[in-house]
């Protein structure tokens, strides 16, 4: 277990989480806001692309509350490129955290406030970061609102940033600095 709050559990992902990933990632609910509509997974697909990724670069964890899988986070910390398109100095623990909430029943309940607001405390508290930046595409107003009750606010527009069903879309650079301001 990475850490408990809020009724929320973060654990490493494990093998046998695999089939909730592949299931979340093709439900085109799901996928017209994380990978896209015209990228479902499979089992096989979800198992290559995510257990390779365990521990380094990128921490995969999967969600629950009350027992129950409910969704997907990950940090990691962005490469020395990232660090200098983002504004970061090289000596700054910047990490990178990207979520979403697989069972669309359980969107709209403030979960991924608490989720997000979570993560942010434990790198901040687990592994020093200074700063912990989000990257939501500017379309996805209800992420960005999301984010925004977490304590991270919009610092810069990053034009053509991510891949998204067919066409580069602009993402907002959102950053949450745990010296500076508390979250609520």
């Amino acid at each position: 277990m990475l850490f408990e709050k809020d009724g929320l559990l973060v654990r490493l992902l494990a093998e046998g989480d695999l089939p909730f990933l592949a299931r979340w990632l093709s439900d085109p609910r799901v996928l017209e806001f994380y990978e896209g509509r015209d990228r479902p997974h499979t089992l096989e697909s979800v198992r290559d692309k995510y257990m390779p990724r365990q521990g380094d670069p990128i921490t995969a964890c999967l969600v629950e509350r009350y027992g129950r899988p409910l969704g997907y986070i990950q940090y990691y910390v962005p490469t020395a490129q990232q660090q200098e398109e983002y504004g970061y100095s090289s000596g700054q623990r910047v990490f990178g955290i990207d979520l979403y909430i697989g069972e669309p029943e359980w969107w709209n309940q403030g979960i991924g406030t608490a989720l997000v607001r979570a993560m942010a405390e434990h790198l901040a508290a687990t592994r020093g970061a200074q700063v912990v930046v989000l990257d939501p595409r500017t379309e996805n107003g209800r992420a960005i609102r999301c984010y925004e009750k977490a304590g991270f606010r919009r610092v810069k527009l990053l034009p053509r940033h991510e891949l998204h069903e067919g066409a580069l879309r602009d993402c907002w650079l959102m950053e949450y600095l745990p010296h500076k301001s508390p979250l609520p």
